[in-house]
């Protein structure tokens, strides 16, 4: 069921809510993983793959020009955060493998 909570957009299920916030940095978490700055879960290892590390940000920046105007003022600062060290970590990770 989907909800407005303030000013965030809130999936709810029971006591499990699903921010906005919660889901950006769960696909930032992804690029972080593919960065190997984060062990994959299942794995527990880690491993570089800059073009799935390129296409999880790719999938951000999508997001945060389609949602442009409708994010609160703590979302749109979260969003930049993530997405300047997402991309900072990239091209150190590029340099890295050249």
């Amino acid at each position: 069921m989907a909800q407005t909570r303030g000013d965030s957009f809130v999936l709810s299920q029971g006591d499990d809510a699903l921010t906005f916030s919660a889901f950006l940095l769960g696909l930032a978490s992804s690029a972080l993983i593919h960065l190997g700055a984060a062990p994959h879960p299942e794995t527990n290892g880690t491993r570089v793959d800059l073009a799935l590390a390129r296409q999880s940000i790719d999938v951000l920046t999508l997001l945060r020009e389609k949602t442009r105007g409708n994010l609160t003022p703590d979302e749109e600062q979260l969003f930049s955060s993530v997405l300047t060290d997402l991309r900072m970590r990239f091209v150190e990770k590029s340099k890295a493998a050249t």
